[in-house]
């Protein structure tokens, strides 16, 4: 029989079958009507005390979990929100879905995570995805998709909040920076404190949009800095973001492009790899090679010596995104802001100043 029950010496049900514990069992079990589960389940305020402890602790013995699908369909709403992110073992990404998260809890809300792993057409499919379980909101990175994603992020009817980037044309609400000027900002310190030969140094897959505006704005603020010098810029390539990745962009740009002074790194993670190989190569930072990166990682604060940066509010970007989503998922007519976060150069002992090379 597919139904058949097993009663053990707990009185606790349980079943060979894949079927769940019903709301009935737990009315019967605490020997009050399923109206009363009901009711202690959506509103605890509108039942007793003695009541109220007498269904959760059948809850607790049956092994109950409330049939959020039914529930949803009768409130139209989920408490859910998808996060679609490009990489799940990327610390800035884990720092914003935790500030997202906690926002979210506090209201009840759960989240969906998805990877696009920088890949467009992934994003596009965890977008139909996640728009198939019906989410009261979307948290995306990045404000570049494929003509069909945004088309379905435009068309969901749901609270959409873009974040990592800035442009002037968001589908919906958006919370970020922008990657270009960022780029641009640590450009021209790395100038002013007297570097004459800067190299750029980062992945840039077809799918990072972020990625590439880094790319593009350093090779247009070098050629304004530095007149008369072709940009240079190297790509980690398969060895992707990683501190090994680090180690062989520094290799590079002292091969390929050994006039460079400074390497301007398009992640802390880069940086980071290049700082220790400068210590094992035995080459003195600042001193003889300087190096920044971004995205103001913990990382940076406890290199020896600690690493120009240029820092980026990850987890703000979550919080605020959360806070504009629960707005808007509470009244649809709220308008969908657009905030820019903002960036710091935070100067580190990585890159000398102007003070110590006189």
């Amino acid at each position: 029989m597919t139904d058949e029950r097993i009663i053990t010496t707990t009185g606790r049900p349980t079943r060979r079958s894949t079927q769940s514990v019903t709301l009935n069992e737990v009315a019967m079990h605490a020997g009050v009507s399923p109206q009363t589960v009901s009711r202690a389940i959506r509103r605890p305020d509108l039942v007793s005390q003695d009541t109220l402890e007498r269904v959760l602790a059948s809850i607790s013995a049956t092994g109950y979990v409330p049939n959020l699908a039914a529930s949803n369909l009768a409130s139209n709403r989920s408490y859910t929100v998808a996060a679609i992110i490009p990489a799940i073992n990327a610390s800035v990404f884990a720092d914003a879905l935790q500030g997202l998260d906690e926002v979210l809890a506090e209201q009840g809300y759960h989240l969906f995570i998805g990877s696009t792993e920088y890949d467009p057409t992934t994003e596009e499919a965890l977008i139909r995805a996640f728009l198939g379980r019906r989410p009261d909101g979307i948290f995306i990175v990045g404000t570049v998709h494929t003509p069909a994603a945004r088309d379905l992020l435009a068309r969901a009817r749901v609270p959409i909040v873009e974040t990592w980037n800035w442009t002037d044309d968001p589908i919906d609400g958006l919370v970020g920076f922008s990657n270009a000027d960022a780029v641009r900002a640590v450009v021209e310190y790395a100038h002013e404190q007297g570097y004459r030969h800067p190299t750029f140094a980062g992945r840039f897959a077809d799918g990072d949009s972020r990625a590439i505006d880094r790319r593009d704005a350093f090779t247009s603020v070098a050629s304004h800095l530095y007149p008369g010098e072709t940009p240079r810029v190297l790509d980690s390539g398969d060895l992707g973001v990683s501190m090994d990745a680090g180690k062989w962009l520094l290799d590079q740009a002292l091969t390929r492009h050994p006039e460079t002074d400074v390497l301007i790194c398009a992640s802390d993670v880069f940086a980071a790899g290049a700082v220790l190989e400068c210590q094992r190569r035995g080459i003195r930072v600042p001193e003889d090679f300087g190096i920044t990166g971004f995205g103001g990682f913990e990382i940076a604060r406890h290199l020896v010596p600690t690493l120009t940066t240029v820092a980026i509010p990850n987890r703000r970007i979550g919080t605020v995104a959360g806070e504009m989503l629960l707005a808007r998922m509470a009244d649809g007519s709220t308008p969908a802001p657009r905030i820019d976060l903002g960036f710091e150069i935070v100067a580190g002992e990585s890159t000398r100043t102007r003070t110590e090379d006189a």
